[in-house]
């Protein structure tokens, strides 16, 4: 479970109810202190278990790049409710989310956006950029693998599929996340946040979304055909997927692969400056690149 570190927000960063046409989605929106909005918007989706609060670290400073970023919770997480039907929380439902988002978000404006996935957000995002519905103005994979995910991670997801129908949420924190966030000395303000987190949760969501980061296939060659500038992003110690796996995969890409000393797997919450300070040189060069492009085709 990925754990904030702090839960107050930072200056221009406030709460906002995101609505589509498929309902409301909770978010995080960031916008810059001083200066102003110039430069292209990001949304940043989360992992499994976690929500919009695990970019809390890096909100401030991404948006200070002259940025508006939006961090959200997905269908079925946290604050975001979501209905009882499995078939709401396959990849290609919740892909269609955040495809939803993104062009909700641009306005009328329609500006490009930057779009970063978490673990297995990483493999949802996958889908939008895969499904062609949005021209993405980069995608990054933040401690996400190519296909399921596998070690003690994927223990974790088969241990939700196997409890969560019959024993519950309250069940899976007292007996899992309740003991780990104890024996890493987590503060007992942020424990209260995890729980209340976790018991939020849709139960259908996060079984189905269990199943699916397991048993997800390799769309890397897929990934590969789409024109979008792409970024491989993990700490030395992920726990999720093997760096040399998620270094392998930035290679089939073609992608930029940058890999953060000391961070495991939440970069964002494990090495913020480093990881914002990726982010935004990898987004700053993506937008370069494409206004390039496009002054060519004049």
């Amino acid at each position: 479970m990925s754990t904030p570190r702090f839960l107050d927000l930072p200056p221009g960063v406030a709460p906002q109810k995101i609505e589509t046409s498929q309902g409301t989605f909770a978010a995080l929106e960031a916008l810059p202190v001083s200066g102003v909005v110039e430069r292209w918007p990001a949304l940043l989706v989360p992992g499994l278990t976690g929500s919009k609060e695990d970019f809390i670290a890096i909100l401030q400073t991404l948006a200070q790049s002259g940025r508006r970023v939006v961090a959200v919770d997905l269908r079925g997480q946290y604050e975001t409710p979501g209905p009882d039907d499995p078939a709401a929380y396959s990849f290609a439902a919740l892909g269609a989310d955040v495809d939803l988002l993104a062009q909700t978000l641009s306005g009328a404006g329609g500006e490009p956006m930057h779009l970063v996935g978490h673990s297995f957000g990483g493999l949802v995002a996958r889908e939008a950029v895969i499904d062609g519905r949005t021209k993405f103005a980069s995608f990054t994979l933040m401690s996400s693998g190519p296909s399921g995910i596998v070690g003690e991670r994927a223990r974790s997801g088969k241990t939700i599929m196997k409890e969560l129908p019959t024993l519950g949420l309250e069940h899976l924190w007292s007996t899992r996340f309740e003991p780990e966030a104890l024996a890493n000395g987590v503060p007992d303000e942020i424990i209260a946040f995890l729980h209340k987190r976790l018991l939020a949760n849709s139960p259908t969501a996060l079984s189905r979304m269990a199943e699916q980061v397991l048993a997800a296939p390799d769309r890397t060659d897929e990934l590969r055909q789409i024109e979008v500038p792409t970024l491989v992003l993990y700490g030395e110690r992920d726990d999720g997927w093997p760096a040399e796996l998620q270094s392998e995969m930035a290679a089939r890409l073609e992608a930029e692969c940058v890999v953060l000393p000391g961070a495991a797997h939440s970069p964002a919450v494990e090495a913020p400056e480093t990881t914002a300070t990726a982010l935004v040189r990898f987004w700053n060069a993506a937008e370069h690149q494409q206004l390039d492009i496009r002054s060519n085709d004049l």
